[in-house]
């Protein structure tokens, strides 16, 4: 069928087409927290970027859907390489990792030779490649805390690079990137929302700016926030609403509430059900990572999921 005719159909003839071309293909669905909540229903697993770079690793499934943005599919691509990983929305890309390249990155690595590169995931296969180590937001802390270096070069997220600094003893050299979605946070979203929801905790993402960390009661990733979800009968939450509207479903006897309502992900919403339909039937669009690249991303990627066992309780 044509991606058009697929839009035609209803959420429930679109969830029955999805299962059976992933029972026929021996696919797997993996996506992430900020999907649209159709998509979320479908997937066989949800989680942070940390979560899916581990289950990639462990799936027996011959096809990958990562429902997510295109460094989700490379690094699913990258661990995988026997596998074929697509991913609905080729268009799906991640604004913050396009503020790296890695020519920027050997430039400053020649400015710092003594410096070790750690490189969010939220990066291309290309920066990952040029990198020493990668992190997730789940584990950024740990793994600049396990290198064996003083000197850090964080790429490319600097808020999530300010919070690690502060909990470190180690120089942290920022990178001048950010997320446009967490990055809109500010203390007057803090003061609203205790004006709203009094004695409600606030739990932050650390991709946030600093003056918002530091008025909030916990930080963590989107997999810590929902282990607080488990854990609390209301909780304001500083990250895409796409997370919001997971707890709300998963707990509903509970109250979680965005943060700010305009806490939206645009790439992040170019998946949906047509479209992984379409995916899965045509097994669309395919994610390749030239070998040498791949071979060098996989480096830094295998370091930090080595790195990352045990985790992650939130911050508080």
């Amino acid at each position: 069928m044509r991606l058009d005719e697929y839009a035609s159909l209803s959420v429930e003839e679109l969830g029955s087409i999805v299962k059976g071309f992933k029972k026929s293909k021996n696919a797997v669905i993996l996506g992430h927290n900020y999907q649209v909540p159709e998509v979320q229903m479908l997937a066989d697993h949800l989680g942070d970027s940390l979560r899916l770079a581990q289950l990639a690793t462990e799936t027996d499934a011959e096809l990958i859907v990562l429902c997510g943005v295109r460094f989700m599919a490379e690094s699913a691509a990258i661990l995988n390489p026997g596998k074929k990983v697509i991913i609905p929305s080729l268009e799906a890309g991640c604004p913050m990792a396009d503020m790296a390249t890695p020519g920027q990155v050997e430039v400053e690595r020649r400015a710092h030779p003594d410096a070790v590169v750690v490189s969010y995931v939220n990066t291309s296969a290309e920066v990952k490649a040029v990198s020493d180590v990668c992190c997730t937001s789940a584990n950024a802390v740990q793994v600049v805390e396990a290198v064996d270096a003083d000197e850090i070069i964080f790429v490319p997220d600097r808020n999530l690079g300010a919070y690690v600094a502060s909990k470190t003893n180690k120089r942290i050299i920022l990178w001048e990137g950010h997320c446009y979605v967490h990055d809109m946070f500010g203390p007057e979203d803090i003061e609203l929302a205790r004006g709203e929801h009094p004695g409600v905790p606030i739990v932050v993402h650390p991709e946030c700016p600093p003056v918002v960390i530091a008025e909030a009661d916990f930080v963590a990733s989107t997999g810590g926030m929902m282990k607080l979800a488990a854990e609390h009968d209301e909780l304001i939450v500083g990250t895409e609403i796409g997370l919001v509207e997971r707890m709300n479903r998963e707990y509903p006897d509970r109250n979680f509430y965005p943060l700010s309502a305009f806490a939206v992900c645009r790439n992040m919403k170019m998946t949906d059900l047509p479209r992984l339909a379409f995916a899965l039937e045509h097994e669309q669009h395919v994610i390749e990572v030239p070998e040498e690249t791949r071979v060098c991303a996989e480096r830094a990627l295998v370091r930090m999921l080595e790195m990352s066992s045990g985790l992650e309780r939130p911050s508080s």
